[in-house]
């Protein structure tokens, strides 16, 4: 019995050689993704950049030169608390997460800077795929804009919420 012949196209894949489906340039090589481990990253993470994005939270900040990390490196982490439900839901909006973020990250992302994604309850595994893609895109892009600093409020001025008529 002969076996199969694989086609060209598929040779790649069978050789283990890796191409990226993101990349428009297949000369440029985009960072690899390294995965956040420990709790003391998740929480350095938290106390940084928040940016909301309809079915997660991203959270992101940029590390110090003196870390011991490759500075070219974007790592990630991912977490959903129990409101999202039981350990298979809260696996499934990881999983999401993770090919969302492997498809975004190597694009949008700074390298030097470490990211968290955050599920959200019912809107992380419910959400179509595509619009979870297009959630995380336009976090990392807001995150990453340049912010104007707010202007000094006078002093004895009232917030406009909290002023009374």
């Amino acid at each position: 019995m002969t076996p199969p012949t694989v086609p060209p196209a598929s040779a790649d894949k069978a050789t283990g050689a890796r191409t990226s489906a993101v990349s428009s340039c297949p000369d440029t090589p985009l960072p690899k993704l390294t995965i956040l481990s420990k709790r003391s990253e998740f929480l350095a993470a938290a106390r940084a950049r928040r940016q909301p994005g309809g079915s997660l939270m991203l959270q992101a900040r940029r590390r110090a030169e003196t870390e011991p990390v490759e500075p070219a490196q974007i790592r990630v982490g991912f977490t959903c608390s129990k409101k999202v439900g039981n350990a298979v839901a809260r696996n499934r909006a990881k999983r999401r997460l993770r090919e969302a973020a492997r498809a975004v990250l190597p694009r949008l992302g700074h390298p030097g800077w470490d990211y968290v994604l955050i599920g959200r309850h019912e809107s992380t595994a419910a959400r179509p795929f595509e619009l979870l893609i297009a959630d995380l895109e336009k976090a990392v892009t807001r995150l990453h804009e340049d912010r104007a600093p707010k202007p000094p409020r006078e002093a004895g001025a009232k917030s406009p919420a909290k002023a009374q008529p």
